[in-house]
């Protein structure tokens, strides 16, 4: 009963937050500034979703996982609509902050990329730390935080590379706008880093609250996800 109870209550959010996410993307994807770049940052979150789904017959994330995934992929689908080097969260600061966000324009680089790369490694941190104490049983703890560390450097490596095969393979105006390095050659290693940066950000706050609660929630999850298995 108790695992019927649990199933039950992580479908209701999942179906909540699906048909949220399923609003929001129906709305980014009207008339997206560019059509090609929109549906190639998309593949991302097909296979994001197609993941989910497939290994949601063994292992369940918890809801604070779920959340911080929805949360990444609104971000990323924003992203996927103006493509990231265009995101005019310069014209969006001055009016909803007022004169406090002025400072915003005039900036000569759009930085929706870099936050997004660094959120990336911030958000995505959790669910994998959950995922690694289902998967495996470590003999030292700090395994439990440098296997998410890597695997998060490691997506992001491959993501970067995708990056410059589609700008290769397309080309011309549609390849530089996936790839979006904005004239800066170091702009896939800086990405790469601020990802890394995010999930060590992300391990701070999980040993404050661990600290301040005594308790290691990742952890419990992810064994108590095994337990529930056999």
């Amino acid at each position: 009963m108790a695992r019927i109870d649990h199933l039950a209550g992580h479908r209701r959010y999942l179906a909540l937050l699906g048909a949220s996410y399923a609003v929001i993307w129906t709305l980014l994807a009207i008339h997206p500034l560019h059509p090609t770049d929109w549906w190639m940052e998309n593949v991302l979150i097909f296979f994001t979703l197609g993941f989910l789904l497939v290994t949601g017959r063994w292992f369940l994330f918890s809801k604070l996982s779920y959340t911080l995934t929805f949360i990444f992929t609104c971000l990323h689908t924003l992203g996927a609509h103006y493509t990231y080097s265009e995101v005019p969260y310069a014209e969006w600061f001055p009016s909803l902050f007022g004169a406090m966000g002025e400072g915003v324009e005039g900036e000569a680089r759009n930085h929706f990329d870099r936050l997004v790369h660094f959120l990336y490694g911030v958000l995505i941190t959790w669910p994998y730390r959950e995922a690694f104490y289902y998967a495996m049983i470590p003999r030292r703890t700090y395994w439990s935080y440098l296997v998410p560390l890597v695997f998060s450097m490691a997506t992001s490596l491959l993501y970067e590379l995708l990056e410059w095969g589609a700008a290769v393979l397309y080309g011309g105006e549609q390849g530089m706008a996936f790839l979006g390095t904005q004239g800066d050659i170091w702009d896939a290693h800086k990405d790469m880093l601020l990802a890394a940066y995010g999930s060590l950000l992300c391990f701070a706050i999980m040993l404050v609250v661990q600290w301040a609660s005594g308790r290691d929630f990742a952890r419990e999850w992810g064994e108590r996800q095994r337990t529930l298995r056999r």
